[in-house]
């Protein structure tokens, strides 16, 4: 329940470019989703891919910390906000989200917006 497997990874090269270019996103500050309903065979709800710009962080360790406590945030919350929704309707979809923001905050900031991006993209899955 709480785990963050390989196969809920983003690895898919053809399935990275298709979600850039016919997904839908929208901006949840400092977070940028998006997102493509699949109909493909994967065995998790989501498959979901983290990034972090290298323009605004030059440090691969800065880097590296963002995308961790952005994948800590959201194993934590995963199921209780998005896989429960799309097993409920049926759905499998793969996600993308960016970090946009402009400096390292603490872990607690990280983890209320990833709830917020979360809960939105559950209210979208559900339309």
């Amino acid at each position: 329940m709480y785990t963050f497997k390989k196969e809920e990874r983003l690895c898919n090269k053809k399935l990275i470019d298709g979600l850039f270019h016919n997904g839908s996103s929208f901006l949840c500050y400092p977070y940028k989703a998006s997102w493509m309903f699949t109909d493909g065979e994967q065995q998790s709800p989501v498959q979901i891919v983290f990034s972090v710009a290298k323009k605004r962080y030059k440090r691969a360790v800065d880097r590296n910390l963002v995308k961790r406590r952005m994948r800590e945030a959201y194993r934590l919350n995963k199921q209780a906000q998005l896989y429960d929704v799309l097993s409920g309707a049926g759905k499998k979809m793969v996600l993308s989200i960016s970090y946009i923001g402009k400096e390292i905050s603490p872990y607690d900031f990280f983890e209320k917006r990833m709830l917020k991006l979360l809960i939105q993209l559950a209210g979208e899955a559900s339309k």
